[in-house]
């Protein structure tokens, strides 16, 4: 998954900033506190901004490298926002032996960006999973809660087309 810093500018309000600033509060203290801190404000926020890192750092006096350090580390945290589309290519053996890899490729290059980031207009992420459970119809992608499968790279197009506005 990449966990480079996102195309995507930081949209957070003081709403959720002021929620962040609670759940730092009631766990600042407590053994093991970066954790459950990080895991909520990835739940306010949908992933971890350099903004929100940079403010769990300040609030419980450590290091941003330290924060960054655990975002970066475990694979349940994200740097980069998710589009309202989330696009997920099962890349699992199944699928990847019957091209999935190559719908990765052409999805990459129609939206113009690497796997585990988001389309600039926030419209689009993109992802590779392991096995989906449907390996009758590999290869096979989501698209939020629609499954797409028996695909060739040719399909990629039609498929992005019906969640254009």
């Amino acid at each position: 998954m990449a966990n480079t810093i996102s195309s995507v500018p930081f949209q957070g309000t003081k709403e959720q900033e002021q929620e962040l600033l609670e759940v730092v509060k009631r766990h600042k203290g407590q053994q093991g506190a970066l954790m459950p801190i990080m895991q909520e404000a990835q739940e306010i926020y949908g992933y971890l901004p350099i903004e929100v890192q940079k403010i769990i750092a300040h609030e419980l006096e450590i290091s941003l490298e330290e924060v960054y350090g655990v975002a970066t580390f475990y694979s349940q945290f994200s740097l980069n926002p998710k589009g309202q589309y989330k696009i997920s290519v099962c890349l699992g053996t199944a699928c990847y032996v019957k091209g999935s890899g190559d719908i990765f490729d052409k999805l990459q290059e129609s939206l113009n960006i690497k796997g585990g980031e988001c389309t600039p207009d926030g419209k689009f992420s993109l992802e590779a999973c392991r096995c989906i459970g449907a390996c009758g119809l590999a290869p096979v992608l989501t698209v939020n809660d629609d499954v797409y499968g028996r695909l060739v790279p040719e399909d990629v197009p039609g498929i992005l087309a019906k969640y254009m506005d």
